[in-house]
């Protein structure tokens, strides 16, 4: 099975988390309070279900949502619906991408397919609309029932003209013991079936009709919702109310107002995990079509030569996007020039537009295939999808083009979803008809940030301008700075400034020098600002100040956000990861365990406590199971389930065997809590004796227990939990003296690396303030002000590491990121220090920076003293400070670093 990325994991959790949450408060309450973990508080979860829980998981073009989909099912099922067998409703925005999801979640050799089977077995039917007639209504309960059918099969007004709500007698075994008359919620017979169905009767009249939508209704589906942004109609939400979901899960790169994205995925996440090729190495081309096309094909050439040395095959691919009907550049002159100026023979060449499907049945990755160059006019259709594809070339104007972002999609998928040897390889290019960069680099990002996922503060970075390096065929042409330029790759030039103004100022009373600077363009729309690329930061700050306080200020943020823009641009050409430059290894904490060094890590921590569930006292005490005449209703550590008894139907509970043991209920609960440093025997010895408390002590029903399995599996996971966090902080607090960094002989195997392109910011840095030595281009979630308008106390940090004369470069440090950050353990878990930095005499410094309220808690010091057996065992290779904003000794932080590094 295909393993999830880290932000797919980290998303599903957030989305099960959610849902387990709903059952015991309302929606918008669970809802909110992920929102504030997320830093993200104040947005409103719109009710548009009821108290149905529906959310959006925002995910970017390339992101792997239908995978994430797949998982969604089994982890919906259990934390929404208490059930191993739900029942799921996937909806596709058209009928190609239904096609493609069956054909996926048929095939027992798909990721899709393994997804499902990693946690039902064979136990999984798959169908759409017209073949729902052949499940058994045997399989209802037993197995996991997938419908995948278009949004469009459903979304109607007029139910008598879908045949998903027509009258079926082949369901009819599905809607045994069901009253035919009088059930609230599903759809009868009325006047229009009998019209549209002839062998309903007058009798028929007001019966509950035997349709698929109904079968949904009853079932209370997961719906799975794959792009729906472009129906989101009233009649849109009327219909999935229809079908009684259980809970709506959406998948979307771009989600509308409404949507309630309770997580987003970065794009720079899928850069670290190697799903997507960034930067976007951008060349403008004020020229024409021609020259774009030419340098397009010079590139691609380039390329392919690189691609030689890839221990994979791969053969990169142009993507142009002709001009439509009535312009110059229509498909025929491409290919022509393409075939008489740039010499490429005709079978490299292919195109794929309305017309003429010349990709239809080609497989793309087959080195067998020759073709080089794919020419289409709007999007390529759904679901096409080759990684080899690495260069777009838009011969559209950028302003005006149709689809280009889709095309820009195309040329994001990493081949093979793995880092590339060579550097070039790892990024994208795009060629477009445009007057200067600023203008194709707008006009992009807008793009990226609408229709394909990007938020706006990530696009500053990933679109940089190319720079002239020889490819192949001669001449010159654009390519980007890469780590085998070297030193070279330190002096290239910076972009030019180009900030858009309502009108051009009034500059009688700038200095003589910011005159000298910035030049004034009357453009159609207002005006334009230019700044030459190689001024310095103090020089655009001024700049800033004075275009500013020359406009209105409602004008001035917009004004700000492009000044800032330009610096985010400028820090991420100039970051030592862009520069093909490494930042130092950063030793981690180790413990000889058996003879041999370990990283002290989550695995190593649970062999510390040296403990055994058999020792531990048997009790559940947070957990109990109350039933009246009316309610059934569960207690997990004061979170309160509660179930009316009429909805026993609906929840399957009176389908509960009579005869069940406990050795089944052991078995599954067995199956449910698999633990990495449980033998099965010691953990079903455990169950065992924690069912017969349950049972024999606290006077639960063994029916009662397996009613209530899920919520008993939770209980008993946190419990466990409990137990192995006892047993580790007595085992940490015994072993921290043991632990050490490793020698200079051995810290290039026990170190972390900070390595370029794995960085998975979020909520990246833009401000007003220049960082030049900061490893990687863009600032993981560092905020210039709070919101009392001051500086925040972390960017103050920041500023003071930067400006420290004996610091070559540091990273802003990623929490809850172990593969791409630096962390040493605690005995809960592991903790990320806010800022790693290399010295200029290549010793380290961390610094994990507190604020005032948290500088003196028990989570401070037990930090503090890691952070001091690291540095205390480094023999002076490694310091570590806690800084706060000002210290016992009055010092501030500025004070507290140089201090440190004296």
């Amino acid at each position: 099975m295909l393993t999830l990325k880290t932000y797919q994991q980290t998303a599903l959790e957030i989305l099960a988390e959610f849902l387990t949450a709903c059952r015991s408060k309302p929606v918008a309450e669970a809802y909110a309070a992920l929102l504030v973990r997320q830093g993200r508080a104040g947005e409103p979860y719109q009710a548009l279900f009821g108290d149905t829980p529906a959310v959006c998981l925002r995910v970017p073009t390339g992101g792997g949502k239908t995978i994430m989909a797949a998982h969604a099912v089994a982890l919906a099922g259990k934390t929404a619906l208490d059930t191993d067998a739900p029942v799921a409703l996937w909806l596709t925005p058209s009928d190609t991408v239904r096609a493609q999801t069956i054909e996926a979640l048929d095939n027992a050799r798909h990721p899709y397919r393994q997804a499902l089977a990693h946690y039902f077995g064979d136990r999984v039917r798959v169908c759409d609309l017209e073949s729902l007639q052949t499940i058994s209504p045997h399989d209802v309960g037993k197995a996991a029932i997938v419908v995948v059918a278009t949004i469009q099969a459903f979304n109607v007004t007029d139910t008598a003209k879908r045949n998903v709500y027509s009258f079926f007698e082949e369901l009819a075994p599905h809607f045994d013991g069901l009253p035919p008359y009088l059930t609230p919620g599903l759809e009868t017979v009325g006047e229009s079936d009998l019209a549209a169905q002839s062998y309903l009767t007058a009798k028929d009249l007001g019966r509950v009709k035997y349709s698929v939508a109904n079968w949904l209704h009853l079932q209370r589906p997961i719906v799975i919702v794959d792009e729906a942004h472009n129906n989101r109609t009233d009649r849109f939400f009327k219909t999935l109310g229809r079908v009684n979901p259980g809970c709506i899960i959406e998948l979307t790169a771009t989600p509308v107002p409404g949507n309630n994205v309770l997580y987003h995925v970065a794009a720079t996440e899928l850069k670290a995990e190697q799903m997507i090729k960034l930067p976007i190495v951008l060349a403008e081309h004020p020229q024409g079509w021609r020259e774009c096309l030419r340098d397009a094909a010079l590139h691609r050439a380039g390329l392919e030569l690189l691609a030689q040395k890839e221990p994979d095959y791969m053969r990169p691919i142009v993507l142009v996007q002709a001009q439509p009907k009535g312009g110059e550049a229509v498909v025929e002159a491409v290919r022509q020039h393409l075939i008489v100026q740039e010499r490429i023979p005709e079978n490299q060449i292919a195109v794929a537009t309305g017309a003429q499907k010349e990709l239809d049945g080609i497989n793309l990755f087959d080195p067998a295939c020759p073709i080089r160059f794919v020419i289409t006019v709007e999007a390529l259709k759904e679901g096409w999808d080759c990684s080899f594809a690495y260069v777009l070339a838009s011969l559209q104007s950028v302003k005006s083009a149709k689809d280009v972002e889709q095309l820009l999609g195309r040329v994001l998928r990493m081949p093979y979803a793995r880092n590339r040897t060579q550097g070039e390889l790892n990024r994208a290019y795009a060629h477009i008809v445009a007057e200067n960069f600023a203008q194709a680099a707008a006009a992009l990002k807008d793009r990226m940030v609408q229709n394909m996922g990007f938020e706006k503060l990530e696009t500053a970075t990933m679109i940089v301008p190319q720079q002239l390096l020889p490819l192949a065929g001669g001449g010159e042409a654009a390519a980007s700075s890469s780590p085998q330029a070297g030193a070279a790759a330190t002096s290239a030039p910076l972009p030019d400034c180009h900030i858009d103004l309502p009108a051009a100022p009034d500059t009688e009373h700038w200095p003589a020098q910011i005159k000298a600077v910035v030049r004034i363009r009357q453009t159609s729309q207002g005006a334009t600002a230019l700044l030459s690329g190689d001024v310095s930061s103090e020089t655009l700050q001024q700049a800033e100040a004075c275009i500013s306080q020359a406009l209105p200020p409602k004008e001035r943020a917009k004004v700000k956000e492009q000044f800032d823009a330009h610096r985010a641009i400028r820090q991420a050409m100039r970051a030592p990861a862009q520069l093909g430059l490494s930042f130092a290894p950063v030793p981690q904490l180790c413990l000889e365990l058996d003879g041999y060094l370990e990283v002290v890590e989550r695995e190593t921590l649970s062999s510390l406590g040296d403990w055994n569930l058999l020792d531990q006292p048997v009790q559940l005490a947070r957990f109990d199971i109350t039933e009246t005449v009316n309610t059934f209703e569960i207690d997990v550590n004061g979170e309160k389930v509660k179930y009316r008894h009429i909805d026993a139907q609906q929840l399957h509970l009176n389908e509960v065997n009579s005869q069940i043991s406990q050795q089944d209920l052991v078995r599954w609960l067995d199956g449910e809590l698999r633990q990495t440093d449980i033998g099965q025997n010691q953990m079903q010895a455990y169950l065992v004796k924690m069912v017969t408390h349950l049972t024999a002590d606290r006077g639960l029903s063994l029916t009662a227990l397996v009613r209530a399995k899920f919520q008993l599996a939770q209980a008993l996971r946190q419990e466990i939990a409990r137990l192995r966090q006892i047993a580790m902080a007595k085992g940490f607090q015994l072993r921290l003296v043991d632990m050490a960094v490793p020698t200079v002989e051995q810290v290039a195997h026990y170190s972390f690396h900070f390595r370029p392109g794995q960085y998975p910011a979020r909520q990246p840095y833009q401000g007003g303030f220049e960082f030049k030595k900061h490893f990687y281009p863009v600032i993981h979630d560092l905020r210039e002000k709070t919101q009392a308008g001051q500086d925040s106390e972390e960017f103050i940090c920041a500023t003071a590491i930067e400006g420290c004369p004996k610091v070559k470069r540091w990273v802003r440090n990623i929490e809850r990121q172990e593969k791409f950050s630096f962390w040493l353990p605690t005995s809960t878990d592991y903790f990320y220090p806010d800022f790693v930095a290399e010295l200029e005499d290549d010793r380290v410094l961390v610094v994990e920076y507190k604020g005032e309220p948290y500088k003196t808690n028990d989570d401070s010091r037990e930090k503090q003293q890691v952070g001091h057996q690291w540095e205390q065992t480094s023999g002076g290779r490694c310091l570590f400070l806690f800084a706060v904003k000002r210290d016992d000794q009055g010092r501030n932080v500025f004070r507290q670093i140089a201090d440190k590094l004296a």
